[in-house]
């Protein structure tokens, strides 16, 4: 195809004709063809034909025509203006075809990378200054385990939550710094926050999903494990949010915070922080601001895998490496430690249940004092606590050893409760709840409630001195006055044996005399609610006694409510404190760091007068030398207390004082029952849910193997309780100084419910007469009122009340099986007074509460 003219052609011409010669030519034209071009006279120039260089016309007035002087354009390309080239040679690039056509200019290269390098820096930096640096840090990073302490605030109990102490820069060793940049982040102190080697060589790994890559410096790993916001997911945007916090923190924070920060959150394996991982592998010694060059390369090298096991092989090598790197570093102050550092011996991690024994008690009853001050029980393991309780490790031992002497011949059916209070503070110095938390976790002094029984007496007392009545007051012996009391059983309030028609208020006391407390009770101008009103201000639980008042009713007043240990340790103390009452508590203070978080709650009231008090220890001191519990004294140091046996001896207590401690012991008795009657022993105290405590298809906890019954103990509470208290009471004041009791106030006016007794004349026996010269009986004025012993030390040791033995020489737990007397009605067939007896058949009385009725 002919290349098409820039301008209109010219009309044709007819070719010349064809000639020997060639035609002469006009001096403008040329004589040849264009180079290249076909050679003049060949076959293809015939009359239709034309040459192929087209001659450019142009007319200059009529009908000349003048031929162009212009060059003539070649089709094979070439300049405009230019002659045209030769043909294209194969192998010679002479245009931009073939593949090389796609290929941009260079400058079109170099401009878009420009471009795109300057929006991708762009982004960087929108990206940089939207990233905000963290505020607050993960609670994880913060917790620290809190530990609670004896009164001493020194000796551990248990240590809860996350093991982590947080301590200033200035208390870690510089050991432990050097060793922890050297394995790191070696450049740590010169660098911005981050290693560009490190922060390519991770971002390519995690995108490309091989593995999380580490190679973060400290102040990123720092960043990501202290500072909320910052995730833990394996993402390319997690790890460009670190980086970018780590710089600005680098920028804001000081490379020692940064450090600090680091070493107070790390994982070392057994703990987290430099301070407890210090303790958990070299013992409680070792503190963070003590630790050597070798302990400091053993904690740094467990940064990479905490897991690892204390002498692994691995962790071994990498413990060389850090000691190479420290000797690198750090040549003048650790050249020689690479020959001279040997793997370090780490403590052995004690597989023991720190709530085990006796412990988990008293962490127990910490957590519950303080979950009812607000503080939950994460709050108290991850707000790094330190917990100073009330208890004394050695009272608290002498409690567990006094009731293992009493009851170590008792089958586990015996449950015993121990509590002892510092009367003046409230505060509970030491008790007894079970021998081992982890397999009993039911703690006898603060859960089991048990009817009170006599023990209950001298808040009747405290109410009738209160009312301006004096101990002088003659009551009611043989019955009631009135006769009719409401809550009686039917034929009236009665007592085990004879007292006669009047006794004085403190030999009532003494003898435990059921008919004279509740005609006391009945006396006092706002009759019962006036001893309910005082036992609530004494600390008891108001539901309880509003509950117990409407149920038992006149029961009430010799002790029908059910009450704790605890409860009447601390209720004594009215007595003890000069009629100050302060709620028993477990606590001392909290601190945390260093500062008093939440201080002790002690805050006293009076509840009785301080004439009332002592006029009241007055009589509860009889109970000891003639009463129900003579004999069990604590020698030429004073004391005061009272009995109680409920009926059938289901319940026993003993409840007594000095001036420095007032303590309870309270003990029942559960068998464990299957459905067909058989009784088998319980398992650790506790009554077995399934045969043996084994794995069976057929028994659970919805259908249990056994089921406890309460049954009668055998003794009374002048028998084992008041052994125990007794014992307790010895080994707790070894060493304390003999306190005396105020002298007796002689307090109100007698107030004789019944008329003074007369005196009847009794004949002198002969002592050579039949009989023992020597035998029992307090038969004076009133009448023989089968009192205390006359202390002939038979060594029975059976703890009974009526005068058959002064327990002074035998075993306390053995059971002659002479019926012992002292505090229950005549239902229990004992010889003493002061039981609850039972209800009318309109009211019966609440049975004894089981463990699992709770």
């Amino acid at each position: 195809m002919s290349a098409q003219p820039y301008d209109d052609p010219p009309p044709r011409r007819a070719a010349p004709p064809p000639t020997s010669q060639p035609p002469a030519h006009s001096p403008a034209q040329s004589p040849a063809g264009p180079p290249g071009g076909p050679a003049p006279g060949r076959g293809d120039e015939g009359p239709r034909g034309r040459s192929r260089a087209r001659q450019e016309t142009r007319s200059v007035g009529g009908e000349e025509t003048v031929i162009a002087d212009t060059p003539r354009r070649s089709r094979r390309g070439g300049g405009r203006n230019g002659p045209p080239g030769p043909p294209d040679q194969p192998g010679k690039d002479k245009g931009r075809g073939g593949w090389r056509r796609f290929i941009p200019n260079w400058k079109i290269v170099v401009a878009a990378v420009v471009v795109l390098a300057a929006g991708v820096f762009g982004m960087i930096m929108v990206a940089y200054a939207q990233t905000p640096v963290p505020k607050e840090t993960q609670a994880e990073a913060v917790a620290q385990g809190s530990t609670i302490y004896y009164r001493d605030g020194k000796t551990v109990i248990a240590r809860l939550g996350t093991a982590r102490e947080t301590v200033p820069y200035e208390k870690m060793a510089q050991s432990i710094k050097d060793a922890t940049v050297a394995i790191e982040n070696k450049t740590f102190w010169e660098d911005s926050g981050i290693s560009i080697s490190g922060m390519v060589r991770s971002v390519y790994m995690t995108a490309t999903g091989q593995q999380l890559q580490g190679a973060s410096t400290i102040t990123q790993q720092m960043a990501r494990n202290y500072y909320d916001g910052l995730s833990q997911e394996v993402s390319v945007t997690r790890k460009v949010k670190e980086i970018f916090v780590a710089v600005k923190l680098n920028k804001e924070m000081g490379k020692e915070e940064i450090l600090k920060n680091y070493l107070n959150t790390v994982n070392f394996g057994r703990a987290y922080g430099i301070q407890a991982a210090a303790k958990a592998y070299f013992g409680d010694k070792v503190t963070a601001d003590k630790l050597t060059p070798v302990q400091s390369a053993y904690l740094a090298a467990r940064i990479q895998t905490p897991s690892w096991e204390p002498d692994a092989p691995a962790l071994k090598v990498r413990f060389d490496t850090v000691v190479k790197y420290m000797a690198e570093q750090w040549p003048d102050k650790y050249g020689t430690l690479p020959q001279t550092a040997k793997f370090p011996k780490t403590k052995k991690l004690s597989m023991k249940n720190q709530l085990g024994g006796i412990k988990g008690y008293m962490v127990k009853q910490v957590k519950e004092e303080l979950k009812a001050r607000g503080l939950t029980e994460d709050a108290i393991e991850s707000n790094g606590y330190k917990i100073i309780s009330t208890f004394d490790k050695k009272l608290m031992l002498d409690a567990q050893k006094a009731v293992r002497g009493v009851t170590a011949n008792m089958s586990n059916e015996f449950h015993t409760g121990l509590a002892a209070v510092d009367p003046k503070t409230g505060r509970v110095l030491a008790f007894y709840g079970g021998d081992d938390y982890i397999s009993d976790p039911w703690n006898e002094p603060f859960q089991s409630e048990k009817q009170a029984a006599s023990a209950f007496k001298p808040y009747v007392l405290a109410a009738w001195l209160q009312a301006g009545y004096s101990l002088k007051s003659y009551v009611p012996g043989n019955e009631t006055v009135p006769k009719e009391i409401p809550g009686q059983q039917l034929g009236g309030f009665r007592n085990s044996h004879n007292v006669g028609q009047a006794v004085d208020v403190v030999k009532a006391t003494a003898q435990s005399v059921n008919t004279a407390y509740v005609s006391m009770a009945y006396k006092l101008p706002g009759q019962l609610e006036d001893v309910k009103n005082l036992v609530e201000a004494a600390g008891f639980d108001p539901k309880r006694m509003e509950q117990d008042v409407k149920e038992h009713q006149y029961q009430f007043s010799i002790g029908s409510a059910l009450v704790t240990p605890v409860e009447q340790a601390a209720g004594y103390s009215i007595f003890a404190n000069a009629g100050k009452y302060t709620k028993y508590h477990v606590v001392q203070r909290v601190e945390q760091n260093g500062k008093i978080a939440y201080p002790e709650v002690r805050t006293s009231k009076s509840v009785i007068d301080p004439a009332v008090a002592a006029d009241s220890t007055v009589a509860m001191q009889e109970v000891l030398r003639s009463g129900t519990a003579a004999g069990k004294g604590l020698g030429t140091r004073p004391a005061a207390g009272k009995t109680g046996t409920n009926n059938n001896e289901k319940e026993a207590w003993f409840v007594g004082y000095t001036p420095q401690i007032s303590a309870a012991v309270g003990m029942y008795r559960e068998q464990c029952v299957t459905k067909t009657g058989k009784v088998v022993q319980p398992l650790h105290s506790n009554c077995p849910i399934t045969p043996n405590g084994k794995a069976s298809k057929k028994y659970g906890p919805n259908n249990p193997y056994t089921h406890p019954r309460e049954v009668s103990l055998g003794f009374e509470g002048a028998g084992p309780p008041t052994s125990i208290w007794r014992a307790f009471m010895l080994l707790a004041h070894e060493g304390k100084p003999v306190e005396q009791f105020p002298t007796k106030a002689e307090v109100g006016l007698p107030e004789n419910i019944v008329p003074s007794p007369t005196p009847t004349p009794t004949a002198t026996k002969n002592p050579f007469d039949d009989g023992d010269p020597f035998g029992p009986g307090d038969c004076g004025l009133v009448g023989c009122d089968d009192g205390p012993g006359n202390g002939n030390g038979n060594g029975n040791g059976n703890g009974n009340d009526n005068g058959i033995g002064n327990d002074q020489g035998g075993d306390p737990n053995q059971d002659n099986g002479i019926p012992e007397s002292g505090d229950h009605g005549v239902l229990s067939g004992g010889s003493g007074g002061g039981a609850v007896p039972a209800a009318p058949s309109a009211t019966p009385p609440a049975p004894p509460t089981r463990r699992d009725e709770r």
